[in-house]
């Protein structure tokens, strides 16, 4: 079994507080939220006395609130007492996030894996890390990096990979109009981008199973 040397570095269980510059409610003004969005509705020539739009600011200020809050969660990680060695990979990620130039949504899946060494992480904290990340106001590229480098930094594994599929509303519904494009991203680090083979693999196993 594959056991941690004296000097390992220590990623052990505990609470995740949120990254810096990862955006909490405590930051978040709801009220001043709600009438800055009742003062850019009557901008854009919206009667707010109809009924039918009077409840649309708070609606507005809460969605936003909402997309912007990343879930707090515990890191859980454990021994890797069976030696495993072999890639572990969560993929089809469902997330949403915010195009920091519109403020228009771009959705898609990820891809997240890793090669572990002393310490493997549960499952379901994959997909905590993309919600992490994914509730700012982000750019897919960053947004990919940063998936990466946190599990890279609190997991220390051989290696990492993360590939991003996703739709831009702010690229399908305006500008260009390019409805049906998606834009995909991938960061590979440690084994994962050095070694061909398991770059491979690794490439191989996020396609499987994608529609064509």
């Amino acid at each position: 079994m594959m056991r941690p040397p004296a000097n390992a570095p220590d990623v052990t269980d505990g609470a995740l507080a949120l990254l810096p510059n990862a955006p909490s409610t405590a930051g978040i003004d709801v009220d001043a939220a709600e009438r800055a969005a009742a003062d850019l509705l009557r901008a854009l020539g919206m009667d707010l006395r109809d009924p039918s739009l009077a409840a649309t600011p708070g609606r507005i200020a809460r969605a936003y609130t909402e997309l912007l809050t990343p879930r707090e969660f515990n890191l859980t990680t454990f021994p890797n007492d069976e030696g495993y060695d072999e890639l572990v990979l969560a993929r089809g990620i469902p997330f949403t996030s915010i195009c920091e130039h519109h403020l228009l949504p771009f959705t898609g899946i990820a891809a997240v894996g890793y090669l572990p060494d002393h310490r493997i992480i549960g499952l379901s904290k994959l997909a905590r890390v993309v919600e992490l990340f994914a509730r700012r106001p982000q750019v897919q590229e960053r947004m990919t990096k940063q998936i990466a480098g946190w599990l890279d930094s609190h997991l220390r594994p051989r290696g990492v990979g993360v590939v991003l599929h996703a739709e831009h509303s702010c690229m399908t519904m305006r500008g260009v109009e390019a409805r049906g494009s998606t834009t995909v991203t991938s960061t590979l680090l440690g084994i994962l981008r050095t070694d061909p083979r398991t770059r491979a693999e690794f490439v191989a196993l996020t396609q499987h199973g994608r529609a064509s």
